[in-house]
């Protein structure tokens, strides 16, 4: 891992999961890891050099409109088994400190406007997922958030489906707040149900998250088809919890 003397970080680093658009290649979108006023971490399989400067376009469908700040790359973390690989990039100019001050405090505000907006017939989450292990910690993270461990209480119900045929059946047949999947799987994969969501007028409301270990086409082709937030394998803990938290407005 390289790191630079950037890395020690003078202000607290709050877990918030952003779309990250680079201006060259603005129809790859990554996600960030953790953000402050004095920088970013972004994961990415993109080659970075440290002190390189970057531009960058942060933004959260339906919550939050495109913010462009600059940095510097300050540290270089490689793919590990436990983690993807990513950038630590320092923001310096105090216009974009500012900008990065003003999205974590309009997280907090949302968050606290949003306390009563929970629906009285709570949350329904389906996992599209054929791998039982990645099952488990997904449903741990979601119950940890349901039984009240990780913030207020939220009465939020977890379901499942091991492919995208299953899945679709289950959305025509039940109300949904998130449907979280994988984009490899059999019988129906991710992007061909992906696809039915934003075709089917009932459904296209729906967030979606996908999560995968696929490349930057899988990628490209999961935001294309319209995919509200990608997250590559191997996910955390609390980019799940933070993910779901923003896209269904949990405070």
């Amino acid at each position: 891992m390289n790191r630079g003397s950037e890395d020690k970080r003078e202000e607290p680093r709050v877990p918030l999961v952003l779309r990250v658009r680079f201006p060259d290649q603005s129809r790859l979108a990554e996600v960030t890891e953790n953000l402050s006023r004095g920088g970013i971490f972004v994961q990415t399989d993109r080659s970075f050099t440290l002190g390189q400067q970057v531009g960058l376009a942060l933004s959260f469908p339906g919550l939050m409109d495109p913010v462009e700040v600059v940095g510097t790359v300050a540290w270089v973390r490689p793919v590990a088994p436990e983690a993807p690989a990513g950038v630590g990039i320092r923001v310096v100019r105090e216009q974009d400190r500012q900008r990065l001050g003003d999205i974590l405090s309009a997280s907090g505000q949302t968050r606290a406007s949003d306390r009563t907006a929970i629906p009285a017939e709570g949350y329904r989450v389906l996992i599209v997922e054929d791998n039982p292990h990645i099952i488990e910690m997904y449903s741990y993270v979601l119950k940890k958030l349901a039984s009240g461990e990780l913030a207020g209480q939220v009465p939020l119900e977890v379901h499942f489906s091991p492919d995208g045929h299953h899945a679709l059946q289950a959305l025509r047949s039940s109300r949904f707040s998130l449907v979280m999947t994988d984009l490899y799987m059999p019988v129906m994969d991710g992007f061909a149900l992906i696809e039915r969501i934003r075709a089917e007028e009932a459904l296209k409301s729906i967030p979606v998250v996908a999560i995968s270990a696929g490349g930057p086409e899988a990628r490209e082709r999961a935001m294309q088809l319209g995919v509200d937030i990608y997250l590559r394998k191997p996910v955390r803990f609390q980019e799940v919890l933070e993910t779901v938290k923003q896209l269904l407005h949990i405070p």
